[in-house]
């Protein structure tokens, strides 16, 4: 069984704009890299020719990679908030210091946690799934910290 892959609608755009770019424009400047290296002469120490094919490797590596996203992913609904905080939720918690933080709460492939986008794998992103603002959560951090954390606001963008 193929591992789902959970995509807001604004990731699943730009997986697509980004297959579409490396099949209409990128293979093709990869390819016009390669015929330009082999006028060259000599492929076998031809460090040209060995870059583009590093290259087109790597342009077929991530192409394979976007189309097994795509084929199978499922679509997050940020506006079902019914069930407490699910994906696509943006969330706001406050720490014991006081200091309020947002998270949306987002697919492994869309995580980034500079950005404040957080998967729901991640240890917080597993303790607010299925919490309402006012609850109060804990998890334990990879550092070994208990943290603890109060839901102060839940919204779908």
């Amino acid at each position: 069984m193929a591992k789902e892959y959970k995509l807001t609608q604004e990731r699943l755009d730009a997986l697509r704009e980004e297959l579409h770019y490396l099949k209409t424009v990128r293979e093709k400047e990869v390819a016009d890299l390669i015929k330009e290296a082999r006028s060259f002469g000599d492929l076998s120490e031809n460090s040209e020719y060995d870059e583009a094919k590093n290259e087109q490797g790597k342009v077929f590596s991530r192409k394979v990679e976007v189309e097994e996203i795509l084929a199978n992913y499922v679509l997050i609904d940020p506006n079902d908030i019914s069930m407490g905080i699910q994906l696509g939720a943006l969330v706001t918690v406050l720490d014991d210091e006081g200091e309020t933080t947002s998270y949306k709460i987002v697919g492994s492939e869309e995580a980034d946690p500079m950005q404040g986008r957080i998967s729901e794998e991640s240890p917080l992103g597993r303790a607010l799934l299925g919490k309402n603002a006012g609850e109060k959560v804990s998890y334990d951090a990879p550092s070994g910290a208990t943290l603890h954390y109060e839901i102060t606001e839940v919204t779908s963008q």
